[in-house]
């Protein structure tokens, strides 16, 4: 029981370590969190969205459409009859007969009631003149082109991302080069305090050690400035927690990356435009169809009624007889009224509307034929500018290995005759501050080579997560 308690509490002082050690965030996290934070990639999906909208429409367009309408309330009719001239035959023991001239038997005719009315409508579309055909492609290249130009954004956010990655590896190698020059100053004081006891040297080179000192203490200070406005940075861009990102312990190490094809023609905007141009060539087709004539099939079935109805005139039925019509004949239904068949629409002349929306399309592509020549020269020069600098990091690199190695025997050889009283502390401080600036100069630069890969890969549209 005891070895189990032992154990027990080992194991329960290791898991914090390692749950620790599962938190700090790594850089593919930190770019798959940015992804899902930026606004301006998360804009361009919901703008996506629209288009998928629009696709769906067009795969709709020729489901049946189905309705049904109703209505109520008073109606009121009132109807002039003009009558010609009119003889009418004797009617023995009944009418006389006789001969009535144009307009003497004219009437007005009224009728009043409540109305109801019904109506169940259904109608599909059989034939659209081509034009869905045409426009369901022009969508479809659309959609690609929108999640192209997407794959850019995402480019873009792990620059972003990377760069306040490598930035955090370079202020924490700075803090490792200060803090090895805070030793080495350390160490040199207590031989200055030993030299100044055996006057080697004055208390004004000691002061000197002391001022080098306070100066390293001042560049941490920036330190823990610089590296909390990375910590804030890195949260805006992923929001993860502040305590997982101040965890990052990231090491600066060159990219190596060979350009295998020089050329631009993989590049998402090159893509982008070309599959635009696809739809506008789909589009310039779908517009050109205005003419094309569009055949529907319809059916409909309705009912009428009309309730507490009356039919009356002004003015007798006939002369002379004192006898208008008035009378209230009972509810009157219409039911039902069925109707079915097909029918077209051909527009011979829309006012020239079908023209002008054809040259908009045309002026469209244009447009984007112009663009994608200009871009096309840019993402070259671009091409030919990243190489160079990505060659000329390298070589920055060498060189500045070349300095820190120069640095470090210099300031050994100074510390040596510093303790032997032959050189002032200005000689050792001089010496060693270049071997600082030697040292954050050589992790700036693998920074700088760093920067230059990545802008180099996305030349090609190469960039990886695991290449960096």
């Amino acid at each position: 029981m005891i070895t189990f308690k032992n154990n027990l509490s080992k194991v329960m002082l290791f898991l914090p370590l390692v749950f620790s050690a599962q938190q700090v965030p790594t850089l593919p996290e930190l770019i798959d969190s940015a992804l899902v934070n930026d606004g301006t990639l998360t804009q361009q999906i919901l703008e996506n969205k629209y288009t998928k909208l629009d696709d769906q429409k067009l795969k709709d367009v020729f489901l049946p459409k189905v309705d049904i309408s109703g209505k109520t309330g008073y109606l009121y009719a009132s109807a002039h009859l003009k009558s010609p001239e009119i003889g009418v035959p004797p009617i023995p023991g009944v009418f006389p007969g006789a001969v009535f001239s144009e307009g003497q038997l004219d009437n007005n005719v009224n009728v009043s009631g409540i109305s109801a009315l019904a109506k169940a409508e259904a109608s599909v579309l059989l034939y659209s003149g081509g034009k869905v055909k045409y426009l369901k492609e022009a969508n479809k290249e659309k959609n690609i082109s929108e999640n192209l130009l997407m794959q850019k954004s995402r480019d873009e956010i792990i620059t972003e991302v990377s760069k306040a990655y490598d930035q955090m590896a370079l202020v924490q190698e700075s803090k490792k080069v200060l803090d090895e020059a805070k030793k080495r100053l350390d160490i040199n004081r207590k031989t200055a305090d030993k030299s100044l006891g055996y006057g080697l040297i004055t208390p004004y080179d000691r002061k000197k050690i002391e001022l080098a000192q306070a100066n390293l203490d001042s560049k941490l200070v920036e330190y823990e400035g610089k590296k909390e406005l990375l910590i804030t940075q890195i949260y805006l861009l992923t929001g993860i927690e502040r305590e997982r990102i101040a965890l990052i312990q990231p090491q600066l190490q060159t990219i190596s990356y060979e350009v295998l094809n020089q050329n631009i023609e993989n590049r998402v905007e090159i893509q982008a435009l070309d599959h635009g141009i696809k739809a506008s060539d789909y589009k310039i087709k779908a517009e050109e169809r205005w003419w094309v004539p569009k055949v529907q099939a319809q059916t409909s079935l309705s009912y009428f009624g009309l309730f507490n109805s009356n039919i009356s005139t002004s003015k007798d039925l006939l002369p002379n007889t004192g006898k208008k019509l008035d009378m209230n004949p009972a509810n009157t239904n219409v039911f039902p009224l069925f109707q079915a068949g097909i029918g077209f629409k051909w527009d011979v002349f829309d006012g020239n509307e079908g023209k002008h929306l054809v040259e908009k399309a045309k002026i469209e592509k244009e447009i984007l034929e112009n663009k994608k020549r200009d871009t096309s020269k840019k993402l070259n020069l671009n091409l030919a500018n990243n190489q160079t600098n990505y060659t000329i990091a390298n070589a920055q690199i060498k060189l500045k290995e070349k300095s820190r190695e120069i640095a470090k025997q210099g300031l050994e050889q100074v510390e040596k005759e510093f303790r032997y009283g032959t050189k002032t502390s200005s000689a050792l401080i001089d010496a060693e501050n270049d071997l600082e600036n030697a040292e954050l100069e050589l992790q700036t630069a693998i920074f700088n080579q760093r920067r230059s890969a990545i802008e180099l890969m996305k030349s090609t549209q190469n960039l990886l997560i695991q290449n960096l």
